[in-house]
């Protein structure tokens, strides 16, 4: 955890990678590996990680919060929002899940309204696209 607070988040992966295939069900492991991941920009090794702790542990709000935001990275908005929404409801107090999740609607409201003022970007009617 030290590389990873020193800013070597691939470096701290690494290592952590070889914990994690030793001690594959250490919580701790797995969310030091996750958070890591996500600091090297490794968004969807990142959110397979948080999603394995969010299996054992659904009530986790801070791996609720790190899967929610892997994935908004990953590209997909819709399962962000729904797993940053649970952390934001699980931990009231925590103002940056809400922020968070109030981010990630933003991003889905501004695609819905891009399609919609721009047909061209939806399938039309007759069309093969």
């Amino acid at each position: 955890m030290e590389l990873l607070a020193r800013g070597s988040a691939a470096a701290a992966a690494q290592l952590l990678e070889r914990a994690a295939a030793a001690e594959p069900q250490s919580r701790s492991v797995l969310e030091g590996l996750a958070r890591a991941q996500f600091d090297a920009g490794r968004y969807a090794a990142a959110a397979g990680n948080f999603q394995r702790i969010v299996d054992a542990s659904p009530s986790d709000d801070y791996a609720q919060f790190g899967l929610g935001l892997a994935l908004a990275r990953t590209g997909d908005p819709g399962a962000a929002a729904e797993h940053l929404a649970l952390a934001a409801a699980m931990a009231p107090d925590r103002r940056h899940y809400a922020d968070a999740l109030r981010s990630v609607r933003a991003t889905l409201r501004a695609r819905t309204h891009a399609n919609d003022e721009n047909p061209e970007n939806s399938e039309r009617p007759g069309s093969d696209a």
